[in-house]
């Protein structure tokens, strides 16, 4: 698969996927006879990660050091497993204050309810007595 293909798949750019392959995010690509990136399922398995831990907010030093320590081998498993959990931990902590900010934004948006609702029956019960005035 061609990198234009590859960046169509996941709905990046293919300037994205060469910045990504130059600063070690993703392995270097296989290349053909001709000198074209030709991605392999393998390949594909490291822009879908890193695309989805670059959309959850983790650092491209982050994911640049685990991509190194992945290509070390199984003995770097401990320190990539903690790279991993320590971005892991952070973004439970942004879920939890997003899970705050939504329920006070529930809250505003209940009260502005209320008081449109209490607006329209203000509307409503003027609007009956005017027309009682003029019986």
């Amino acid at each position: 698969m061609n990198i234009s293909e590859v960046a169509t798949k996941f709905e990046m750019t293919p300037a994205t996927i060469r910045y990504y392959e130059k600063q070690g995010l993703i392995p270097p690509i296989t290349r053909n006879a001709s000198g074209v990136r030709d991605f392999q399922e393998e390949d594909l398995n490291w822009v879908e990660f890193i695309k989805c831990m670059r959309d959850s907010g983790l650092s491209i030093d982050s994911l640049a050091r685990y991509s190194e320590l992945y290509q070390q081998g199984t003995a770097t498993l401990m320190e990539r497993k903690a790279i991993l959990l320590e971005e892991y931990q952070k973004l439970l902590e942004k879920q939890q204050l997003i899970n705050q900010i939504v329920a006070r934004l529930e809250t505003k948006l209940d009260n502005y309810d209320q008081m449109i609702k209490e607006c329209e029956q203000q509307l409503v019960s003027g609007a009956n007595k005017t027309a009682a005035e003029k019986v």
